[in-house]
């Protein structure tokens, strides 16, 4: 008969992981966690919309539990920096990060990644999703989806759209309409979004794939007009305008989302407590409507539901990322 052996890394490893899994469920059973401030990583620059959530979200969670949580802003390399920081923690409940769309499309777009997309992170809570807005210039003769698709099937190649980095949501949102639809919308990169708009609203680009705040006033002037939005229901604030889906592009949805992860092996006990924390606040009066009036469907979910959310989601943009042959170092 062979017998295990463990080498003294594995072995030490083991008993820390089982310390640290019996330590949490203590701790989460007898209300000591947490017994210290909880770093909240958001992998953006300050003032962006998953720093302005982070930071309503962590405020209304840290007068619920009465501890402080420290957002902390490590922006950059497409959120792998931040991602990095939070793999590669101790899996006690005290480093969380907000994560968004990027990590599913990340881990189709890097060929190497210093963590494994997959592996690395216990979901704890999907927050929130927007959908985008398909926009058109006025000049453009499209007034919905399926005159859309007829005009670029009539013209393969000519229509661009903006995007504001290789590989984010809105270029991702663009593939995904060429995959489902058999047509060929051209990206045109930019650093950042503004200028992109910009080039939509002067008439240089034919085709918008936008965040509903950056859209909105310019729909509401006229320099725009909506087409359809790429979630899986209508806007309560457009309720008149369909979704990619309904109104001729079956299976389309491409949302920006939001979610809590914490580092992997984290002990049960912990996610869910942190779960229900987060959702409590989430739904508190004054977090809800604040995010619901910047566009935002809340949703607060338990982590098994985030984890197959996060699958599905992995599934999707690794077909399109492969289809348009994106790669990224």
């Amino acid at each position: 008969m062979r017998s295990l052996v463990l080498r003294q890394p594995e072995c030490t490893r083991l008993v820390v992981l089982t310390f640290a899994l019996v330590a949490g469920a203590a701790g989460a059973a007898d209300g000591s966690f947490p017994a210290k401030p909880i770093r909240f990583i958001s992998p953006f620059a300050p003032g962006g919309g998953n720093d302005t959530i982070s930071r309503a979200l962590t405020q209304a969670m840290a007068k619920n539990i009465g501890q402080s949580i420290v957002v902390e802003n490590r922006p950059g390399a497409n959120t792998i920096i931040g991602m990095e920081i939070v793999a590669k923690a101790p899996p006690d409940g005290y480093t969380l990060i907000m994560t968004s769309s990027s990590l599913a499309i990340n881990a189709a777009l890097y060929q190497k990644l210093p963590y494994d997309s997959a592996r690395a992170f216990a979901p704890v809570s999907l927050i929130a999703t927007t959908p985008l807005i398909v926009t058109v210039h006025p000049s453009l003769p499209a007034k919905s989806i399926r005159e859309l698709i007829s005009l670029a099937k009539a013209k393969p190649g000519e229509l661009f759209y903006p995007v504001s980095g290789v590989g984010n949501i809105s270029h991702l949102a663009g593939e995904l309409f060429n995959l489902l639809a058999g047509v060929k919308l051209v990206s045109v990169p930019y650093k950042g979004a503004a200028p992109g708009l910009n080039d939509l609203l002067a008439g240089r680009l034919s085709v918008g794939f936008n965040s509903a705040l950056a859209a909105m006033p310019h729909i509401k002037s006229g320099r725009l007009r909506v087409v359809a939005v790429t979630g899986p229901t209508r806007v309560p604030g457009m309720p008149d305008i369909p979704t990619v889906a309904e109104a001729g592009l079956p299976g389309y949805e491409a949302s920006t989302w939001y979610g809590v992860l914490a580092p992997a092996e984290t002990p049960s006990p912990i996610v869910q407590w942190l779960s229900v924390e987060l959702g409590r606040a989430l739904n508190g009066d004054e977090v809800k409507g604040g995010l619901v009036a910047q566009g935002l469907d809340i949703v607060g979910s338990a982590p098994e539901q985030f984890a197959a959310y996060i699958r599905t989601e992995m599934v999707k943009w690794s077909k399109v990322v492969k289809a348009a042959g994106m790669k990224l170092e």
